[in-house]
């Protein structure tokens, strides 16, 4: 199934299967947050040092299944399939946006 996902969502999830942090947080505002097992980053610089740490602790693949709006939120369910206890597993991507850009992104099961 295709979904017509927003083009900074659909970005996110491009960037999600490089390695490339850089390029991952130009998805995001300047001062962006994101809420992922229970810690949250704020800001470009918090943000690929979590990309980076993610990407040194999981190998994993990303393909997004479901899509809907709700309460002013793009909510994406992935499923996530890799080296990570439970794997496989849907994820909620709850994403906020600012323009072409993630104001906020809350990943949660």
């Amino acid at each position: 199934m295709s979904l017509d996902l927003p083009e900074p969502v659909h970005a996110y999830f491009v960037a999600d299967k490089g390695d490339d942090a850089k390029a991952f947080a130009r998805c995001f505002t300047e001062n962006a947050v994101v809420t992922d097992e229970g810690d949250t980053y704020t800001g470009l610089a918090a943000i690929k040092q979590w990309r980076v740490a993610a990407l040194a602790k999981y190998t994993y693949t990303s393909e997004p299944f479901a899509l809907k709006e709700e309460d002013g939120s793009t909510v994406v369910t992935s499923k996530l399939t890799g080296n990570f206890p439970g794997s496989p597993v849907d994820l909620r991507f709850i994403f906020e946006l600012e323009g072409d850009k993630i104001s906020s992104l809350e990943i949660k099961p």
